[in-house]
């Protein structure tokens, strides 16, 4: 997969999937395959954000089956883990990962206590992400944002 982004579906829901190494359930869109992949774009193998686990990317008859037989998904608004960016000023969370492709970033981020775990305070949204951790405050970018994986936590009062 070249460039980083698939098409979701005809109906621009977004398709989420599930690794079959750690479970963890991510958009279509967020996979890349490793780079340098003699295949090229196309390559239909999917890579987990989480893990880095890469696997074939289910066939339509196989979803299609398992949505008839299998157990009933999670609608998108119930999802358990979210992208720092979909969560709304003043919310707090809890840090479940980190995109495991860029391990670079991932070990700069930790440094500031950016480690699963840990929970974070967003207190702005535009024009940059600025979260809080414990008593470090950091600014982000919106790409950065996108790729760290959330729990919602009760709002503090």
């Amino acid at each position: 997969m070249e460039g980083g982004t698939v098409p979701t579906s005809r109906s621009s829901k977004p398709v989420y999937l599930h690794c079959s190494l750690c479970g963890f359930e991510f958009e279509k869109h967020q996979t890349t395959c490793a780079t340098g992949c003699p295949l090229g774009k196309y390559c239909r193998l999917v890579r987990c954000p989480n893990c880095g686990y890469e696997f074939p990317e289910p066939s339509e008859p196989l979803t299609w089956f398992a949505r008839l037989f299998g157990r009933k998904k999670v609608p998108p608004t119930e999802r358990k883990l979210v992208c720092l960016d979909e969560l709304e000023e003043g919310e707090h969370c809890e840090l479940v990962c980190l995109n495991g492709a860029h391990v670079a970033r991932r070990n700069a981020l930790a440094v500031y206590g950016l480690v699963p775990g840990c929970q974070l305070l967003v207190q702005q949204k535009h024009p940059s992400f600025v979260i809080r951790v414990g008593e470090t405050e950091l600014a982000l970018e919106g790409n950065i944002a996108h790729e760290i994986f959330v729990k919602r936590l009760p709002s503090v009062r």
